[in-house]
């Protein structure tokens, strides 16, 4: 467990069948800025040419590999490995989070088990990810907003095609219900917010919307009225309809 200044550990199980190397090394990117991943393990059956697209990032990031061969038709022994592993991992009480990478709903009780022992559960998988297993994550992040413009480039060369983006005007009505617990003006605190947000929505993120931050995408959305603050304080409030603009100037 993480002392005072020190970064959560972190455990990263991954599963490769239904994870695609191509987000290899911006999901590492990303988990850097979450914590240390201290473990780093992979689930999958090696045995053939299926998962050979995962030797360069099993070697360059130091990902422990877990050769499961599938003995029976239909049925994952990977899976199974991995929800071994990270039981163990949680009952030996040293880790603070577990990253999940996976887009599969099977995952969603192993998510839940996690986070009713106290841990942390980061899940990264494609957009194709299953709401269930989204939601049981503290927080859900989508592999496809983490490469492509605005986002980390060391993954670009993988080939993976940019994804589109929502619109910013999308966002609005995630935002405003966010919004609703402000002072009596309506005016809330943008870092409190967020946090109000990633706990109703975990696969928030406003990356899908084109934006790096949620600051940039409470301004582009067009939906708020903003107030700076000292230091780096921002305040935002719901605009008010234009009707009720225009009349409350009179």
């Amino acid at each position: 467990m993480a002392t005072s200044g020190q970064a959560p550990s972190l455990a990263v199980l991954i599963d490769a069948d239904n994870t695609s190397a191509r987000y290899a090394w911006a999901i590492f990117e990303e988990i850097v800025k979450l914590g240390e991943a201290n473990v780093r393990r992979i689930y999958g059956d090696f045995s053939g040419n299926r998962l050979n697209s995962w030797d360069r990032a099993i070697q360059s990031l130091a990902i422990l590999q877990h050769q499961q061969r599938s003995n029976t038709t239909g049925k994952n022994a990977a899976d199974i490995a991995l929800v071994i592993d990270a039981m163990d991992l949680m009952h030996k009480g040293k880790l603070d989070g577990v990253c999940l990478v996976s887009s599969d709903s099977d995952f969603t009780r192993l998510a839940q088990r996690l986070r009713e022992d106290g841990l942390v559960v980061y899940g990264f998988g494609e957009r194709k990810t299953p709401e269930a297993f989204r939601n049981a994550c503290n927080r859900f992040i989508y592999a496809e907003n983490l490469i492509g413009p605005g986002a980390e480039k060391s993954n670009a060369a993988a080939g993976a095609p940019p994804e589109k983006k929502e619109s910013p005007k999308k966002a609005v009505s995630i935002i405003a219900k966010a919004v609703e617990d402000g002072d009596d003006d309506g005016w809330a605190h943008l870092g409190a917010v967020g946090s109000r947000i990633q706990a109703a929505t975990p696969d928030f993120d406003p990356r899908t919307y084109g934006c790096p931050n949620l600051s940039t995408l409470v301004t582009k959305s067009g939906g708020f009225d903003i107030r700076k603050g000292s230091g780096s304080a921002i305040h935002i409030r719901r605009k008010a309809p234009i009707g009720k603009a225009a009349s409350g100037k009179k």
